[in-house]
């Protein structure tokens, strides 16, 4: 759910709003829409012709609203769909833009196994292969050694330190340098760095692009886990596979892909994007619980632990973590969250 705004930037977003509409404050509608993990929020406006457009609530001192502009108008420019940019003013912090409506791709699915879902999650990997072949690189930031490694000390910082009060496991030094080196060693393209269903919005039966203002140029395969290891859904393996590989065949054919990397190696490159993200995940999990109060995010962290299963599950080696993680780590988060419960 939405938490509570701040009334004066409310009262000055309205009047925002107004002004830039020709229109007297009363003569418009304005309502919270969404909020999200960061310190933005977004409101619904709604003008007295019918036309609704949404507003975004990015305080400057809190949120760098430049990214944001500057990749949707270079996007937009590629042909990918993105919202249009109907008023920016960033000194404020606030933009217009399209209402892409209210239906996340999260609400078109009907379970792991149905139809209908497989067949969303096919369109949205074909609107990543429109995003690798048509978005820029340049003027991204790099996805790093640097970045990766940040990321992935989330875990033991605020997972396990901040959450749980424990040590990071043995291998876990090893294990850190070994999906970082994974990571760098795939085709940099342009990644949206959290593509999961929640910021794809469908709108006339048709997925367009939210929330894209923390984008970089890194690894190829990391937008596909974003999906297929999100919130709302874990795949069998064998599904995972296969969704792995026919992506792997497409990125060879447009040349974003060595056909020299074959599918065992593409596999494990892909299962060791999937833990740095999982580690990452439960890590920053803990971090909006710990830190910045936002609710609702504990109870998802046994689904990102059994992706982290997974995935690992699926390189050689690291046999050391893998073993902490079921007997150690497991029972320690199950047991923490009973007791935060």
């Amino acid at each position: 759910m939405p938490e509570a705004t701040d009334p004066t930037r409310t009262q000055r977003l309205h009047a925002w709003a107004a002004e830039r509409h020709g229109l007297a404050p009363e003569a418009i509608e304005l309502r919270l829409a969404a909020g999200d993990a960061s310190f933005r929020r977004y409101f619904r406006l709604q003008l007295p012709d019918g036309t609704t457009r949404m507003l975004m609530d990015a305080p400057p001192d809190r949120e760098d609203s430049h990214p944001f502009v500057a990749i949707a108008e270079q996007w937009r420019s590629a042909g990918l769909p993105v919202p249009t940019l109907h008023g920016v003013d960033l000194a404020a912090g606030f933009l217009e833009l399209d209402d892409l409506g209210d239906t996340p791709l999260q609400d078109c699915f009907r379970g792991e196994d149905d139809p209908t879902t497989l067949a969303w999650h096919d369109r949205a990997i074909a609107l990543i292969h429109a995003l690798q072949n048509r978005a820029p690189v340049e003027g991204l930031p790099a996805y790093d050694a640097d970045l990766l490694g940040r990321e992935l000390d989330l875990f033991p910082d605020w997972c396990l330190g901040e959450w749980l009060g424990m040590s990071p496991p043995p291998g876990w030094a090893a294990l850190r340098e070994a999906l970082i080196a994974e990571a760098l060693a795939q085709p940099v393209v342009a990644v949206h760095r959290d593509f999961d269903a929640m910021n794809l919005m469908v709108k006339d039966d048709a997925l367009h692009l939210i929330d894209f203002q923390d984008a970089v140029a890194g690894p190829v395969s990391y937008d596909l886990i974003s999906l297929l290891c999100g919130r709302y859904c874990r795949f069998t393996p064998a599904r995972f596979a296969a969704w792995t590989e026919a992506f792997r065949v497409r990125a060879i054919a447009d040349g974003r892909l060595s056909a020299k990397v074959d599918a065992a190696t593409f596999l494990a490159q892909v299962q060791a994007m999937a833990a740095q993200r999982a580690f990452k995940v439960l890590g920053i999990f803990c971090r909006l619980t710990l830190r910045d109060t936002r609710r609702g995010y504990l109870e998802r962290l046994p689904h990102f632990l059994g992706h982290l299963e997974d995935s690992l599950a699926g390189l050689p080696g690291h046999e050391d973590v893998r073993a902490w993680l079921a007997d150690t780590f497991r029972p320690a988060l199950m047991a923490r969250l009973e007791k935060h419960a």
